[in-house]
């Protein structure tokens, strides 16, 4: 009886450690806590993304100090420029660390933003009619882009309805009832 409850034991205890020699760690497993070297990557990924980030908003701070100098629309125009270059470089900072099509996207409608605001601005300096059609062609030209840029992005697969519904029917409401 002994020699029986011994011999269990230890097929027990061997059991036990072929299984753990088997199954996968802890972080390979899906949903499973990152490792402390993943985690660690993640953090100097971050902290190099908040440096960058901080390099831009400096740099864009610089160039509106620059513009502080000027008057008139010149001020203007400079300070267009400068917050454009601000989005479009925080656009592009996002898109660099994941460069999914939804910040390709940013990126693209952050440029016509810059590029629209700016020509605003120099419509400024012109007069009358010539300042109109001068607002008018930018506005144009913002729409044309803009349309190109949806159409580059636009979702191609038509997904199926979240609620279990088929696309075409119609969802009945209490007062339908």
């Amino acid at each position: 009886m002994k020699l029986k409850l011994v011999a269990a034991a230890i097929a027990v205890a061997f059991a036990g450690a072929a299984y753990a020699q088997t199954s996968p760690s802890p972080a390979a497993r899906p949903g499973a806590a990152p490792s402390s070297a993943q985690m660690e990557k993640q953090r100097a990924e971050r902290k190099a993304k908040d440096q960058e980030e901080e390099r831009i908003e400096q740099q864009a701070k610089a160039e509106r100090e620059r513009c502080n100098a000027m008057k008139g629309n010149a001020k203007d125009i400079c300070m267009a420029q400068a917050k454009g270059k601000e989005k479009v470089a925080k656009a592009e900072l996002d898109a660099k660390h994941d460069g999914s099509p939804r910040n390709q996207r940013k990126v693209a409608e952050a440029k016509l933003a810059a590029e629209y605001d700016l020509a605003k601005e120099r419509c400024d300096d012109q007069q009358g009619d010539a300042k109109d059609q001068c607002q008018q062609q930018a506005k144009e030209k913002r729409d044309q882009a803009r349309r190109q840029v949806r159409e580059q992005y636009a979702q191609k697969p038509e997904r199926p309805a979240a609620t279990g519904a088929t696309a075409g029917q119609e969802r009945k409401t209490s007062k339908d009832k």
